[in-house]
C-alpha cells in the first residue's frame, strides 16, 4: 500500500480537471442536443477524444498520483488495498472537484454553444427502457475500464508500459458502444461536474450506482480470476528468500550471456 501527498491529490485533481474539459467539449462540439439537428452525433470522434486525453493525462501525472482520475478507479485501488483509505477519500474529493472546474471551464469558453447540451453533461437515452437499463449500461462500461486498469496497471505480472494505452483504448471503445445509451461516462466525476454546472443530472442514481458495481465487480474478477494465487496486498507479488535469490542469478546469467553479433 503506497503512501500519498499533497502532490498526488493535486495531480488527481488537475488530470480529472483536464479530462472532464476536455470530454465536455468534444461533447459539446460533436454531439447533437435534439433529432432537428442539421449534422448527426459523431461517437467515434468523441470516442477517439475520449481515449486520447486518457491516456495523456495517464502517462503525463500517473507517476505522481497513479494516474486514478475516477472516484470507482479510487474504489477499486482501495478494495484491493493499493491505496490507504484515507487518501482514497481525498482522491475523490479532489477528482469530484476537478470534474466541476472541468465543465465550468467549459462553460466559460462555451456559454452559448454549450447551453443546449448542458455542457456535456451525460444523459439517459430514450432508446433504453428507464434508468434501471442506464445503470446496468454505465456498469458494463465501467467494468470494462476498471478491469484493464487492474489487469494492466495493478498486475505485477503485466507489462505496465502499456497501461495509459490500454485503458485510454478502453474507455474510447467504451463511448463508442455505450455512448449513444448514457453518454458512456463510467467515471461519476465525469458526470458530477457537467450536471452541477449544467443543472442537468440526468437520473443521478444510475450514474453513481452504475459505475460502483461495475468497479466492485471488476476488482473481484481481478482479484480471484485475473491475479489468483499471485494476488499480494503490494505492487509485488509474495516471493520467498530463495525466489529472490533465483531471480536474481537468473538476472546476472541473463545479461552476463554474450550477445550473438
Amino acid at each position: 500500500m503506497q503512501d500519498r501527498g499533497l502532490a498526488a491529490y493535486i495531480a488527481e485533481l488537475v488530470g480529472t480537471l483536464f479530462l472532464v474539459f476536455a470530454i465536455c467539449t468534444v461533447v459539446t462540439l460533436f454531439v447533437a442536443t435534439s433529432a432537428t439537428a442539421q449534422t448527426g452525433s459523431d461517437f467515434a470522434v468523441v470516442g477517439l477524444v475520449h481515449g486520447i486525453v486518457l491516456f495523456a493525462v495517464i502517462i503525463t501525472l500517473g507517476a505522481v498520483s497513479g494516474g486514478h482520475f475516477n472516484p470507482v478507479v479510487t474504489l477499486a485501488a482501495a478494495v484491493l488495498r493499493r491505496i490507504d483509505p484515507v487518501d482514497a477519500l481525498v482522491y475523490i474529493l479532489a477528482q469530484l472537484s476537478g470534474g466541476v472546474l472541468g465543465a465550468l471551464l467549459v462553460k466559460g469558453l462555451l456559454l452559448d454553444e454549450g447551453r443546449a447540451g448542458h455542457y456535456g453533461a451525460a444523459t439517459i437515452s430514450p432508446l433504453l427502457a428507464g434508468h434501471f437499463a442506464g445503470a446496468v449500461v454505465e456498469g458494463l462500461g465501467t467494468f470494462l475500464l476498471v478491469l484493464a486498469v487492474c489487469a494492466v496497471a495493478f498486475n505485477p505480472r503485466a507489462r505496465h508500459e502499456w497501461a495509459p494505452l490500454a485503458i485510454g483504448l478502453t474507455l474510447g471503445l467504451d463511448v463508442m458502444i455505450f455512448g449513444p445509451l448514457t453518454g458512456s461516462a463510467v467515471n461519476p466525476a465525469r458526470w458530477f461536474g457537467p450536471a452541477l454546472i449544467g443543472n442537468k443530472f440526468g437520473g443521478t442514481w444510475p450514474y453513481i450506482v452504475g459505475p460502483i458495481v461495475g468497479a466492485l465487480a471488476a476488482a473481484a474478477l481481478y482479484r480471484f480470476v485475473i491475479a489468483g494465487g499471485q494476488y499480494a496486498l503490494g505492487p509485488e507479488p509474495p516471493t520467498s528468500g530463495a525466489e529472490v535469490v533465483e531471480n536474481v542469478t537468473a538476472d546476472v546469467s541473463t545479461a552476463a550471456r554474450p550477445r550473438r553479433k
